[in-house]
């Protein structure tokens, strides 16, 4: 295969030959890299202006190298092997993937569980923490930062020695941390947080962490001109065509580990769609395989096979597949172009995120009004509370397979998907994720898989603005210990509940039934839940 390859076969190549040439017509591809902001129509017009700057990304970028190794060789004097990085959504995500498939560690810290917070605030002697945050004002990032700083001060460690801010020019952190003596780098403001794996959110922490983050741009400029221009063999006008471009649409895409080199790849690229597409209900639902390669697909569904570079096998899945090779940081390029390309042909911005907020406001008013407030189970079975939203689809029988089995039964044969959105642990817990497996061969429905509060800065946008197809499953877990965040009027406890809350109450209030699972001992419940969700059979 070449250095980025796009092949089709079924429908997706059927939507390849019907679009591209149109795309092509259009100019497309060369409009979208000289940042034309009018490619989505004019309610798009004013975001796209702010947004386009990632298309420059391999060259504008560049600075960055000199500037990242500068700042290694200054936190080498505090003799730093570990890397810690704070950041929610695209600014966690990228340099995950970037970190894994440089095979060097960096520990990301993305969630709001106090277990989870206090396990990362260990080894301070030999940590430097990276706080990301775009607006400078994400409440979960914030109460991180706090939280490391308080550490530091206690181990009498100096935390301006040991700590980084990536934010925008002139956010609230930009200013405040300036003003405090940290170090700052500052991102491109004009690159929003999904495309944003090539600007300093992407490249400070996985670049102190080891990675060669130079080859990681020279993959991607590469391949930018290739990438810009106005021909049928574009790769990104191909893969935006088999993603949005099927008739009728298929709006599921299953991203499947085939053997790429691009580590967790598929999580990156499932946020950078499902918040860019998933919005005014329309939009790509992506879902990432869990386990072995899916033996046979529902007819809404098309399969994205991510291959080594050097593969030729041709897969054979399904009747609707795209499979799609290529080193890093060409496939990131690739993956934002083609997302903007389906945006294009699905009539939708693909640079806003309008349900993402509604989400943060419950949990706000949650945490406002105190967590727990007038919200009684409807019943408990074992060591699990259950509620429910979304309406009076419970029967009244109070077990846990009851209440799985009515959610279930709402779930439509054709067109609907299930969602289930764990705030526990992930890596502790990490072996929940294979009840997405179990679900699909029971339902042969598409089933995602989210780890919370994280989901909530990307598929959460789909789940709320995308069609009101799903069904969702939500699992949270009463902590061993809280953990006070610094300086605030609540705990690590209560603010990832009321994230739960809120997300399940926006969920509902759009009309998305919600099976909320409450684990009153952590091991009892999570394994009757496991017990629950990886049953076989009707």
């Amino acid at each position: 295969m070449s250095t980025l390859d796009v092949s089709a076969t079924g429908a997706a190549a059927e939507a390849i030959a019907a679009h591209v040439p149109t795309l092509v017509a259009d100019a497309v591809a060369s409009r979208l890299f000289a940042q034309d902001h009018t490619l989505w129509g004019e309610a798009a017009e004013d975001e796209a202006s702010k947004r386009l700057s990632w298309t420059g990304l391999p060259r504008s970028s560049r600075p960055l190298v000199g500037e990242v190794a500068a700042l290694r060789g200054e936190l080498e004097e505090v003799g730093y092997d570990r890397v810690v990085l704070c950041g929610m959504g695209g600014s966690s995500l990228a340099p995950e993937v970037i970190c894994a498939t440089a095979g060097v560690p960096i520990v990301v810290l993305d969630s709001s569980d106090p277990d989870v917070v206090r396990g990362a605030l260990t080894d301070l002697e030999r940590t430097v923490v990276v706080v990301s945050s775009k607006s400078g004002s994400t409440v979960e990032t914030d109460s991180q930062r706090r939280a490391f700083e308080q550490a530091f001060r206690d181990a009498g460690l100096d935390p301006t020695t040991r700590m980084v801010v990536v934010t925008d020019p002139g956010s609230p952190l930009d200013e405040q941390a300036r003003g405090a003596g940290f170090r700052v780098v500052n991102a491109d403001p004009a690159v929003g947080g999904r495309y944003s794996a090539l600007t300093a959110f992407g490249l400070v922490p996985s670049g102190l962490a080891g990675a060669d983050i130079e080859a990681l741009l020279d993959d991607a400029e590469t391949v930018a001109d290739l990438l810009a221009a106005d021909d049928e063999a574009n790769p990104a006008l191909r893969l935006g065509a088999a993603m949005a471009g099927t008739e009728p649409l298929r709006d599921k895409l299953v991203l499947v580990d085939a053997g790429t080199e691009n580590i967790g790849f598929p999580a990156w690229a499932e946020q950078l769609i499902a918040e860019s597409t998933g919005k005014e209900g329309s939009g790509i639902l992506p879902v990432v395989a869990i386990g072995s390669e899916p033996a046979h697909l529902y007819a809404d569904g098309t399969v994205a096979r991510l291959v080594a570079t050097d593969s030729d096998d041709d897969g054979g899945l399904g009747d609707s597949v795209v499979t799609v090779a290529g080193p890093l940081g060409a496939q990131m390029l690739l993956w934002e172009a083609a997302t903007a390309v389906a945006g294009r042909l699905l009539g939708t911005n693909p640079f806003d995120q309008p349900d993402v907020e509604s989400a943060k406001a419950a949990a706000r008013e949650l945490l406002d009004a105190g967590i727990g407030a007038g919200d009684e189970p409807a019943f408990t079975d074992g060591a699990v509370e259950v509620r429910t939203l979304g309406g009076d689809w419970l029967t009244g029988t109070a077990t846990l397979d009851t209440a799985l089995d009515d959610l279930l039964a709402l779930l439509d044969p054709e067109h609907g998907y299930v969602a289930v959105m764990a705030y526990l642990d992930r890596e502790a817990d990490a072996d929940l994720e294979n009840v997405a497996r179990d679900l699909f061969e029971r339902t042969q429905r598409p089933v995602t898989f989210g780890w919370g509060p994280r989901f909530l800065h990307s598929t959460g946008q789909y789940h709320k603005g995308g069609p009101a197809t799903g069904v969702y499953v939500q699992v949270t877990t009463t902590p061993a210990e809280d953990l006070a965040v610094p300086g605030r009027d609540f705990t690590f406890g209560q603010f990832i509940a009321a994230q739960a809350a809120g997300d399940a109450q926006v969920l509902a209030d759009h009309g998305r039934p919600v099976l909320r699972l409450h684990l009153t001992d952590h091991d009892a419940g999570l394994a009757q839940v496991q017990a629950l969700l990886g049953r076989g059979g009707a």
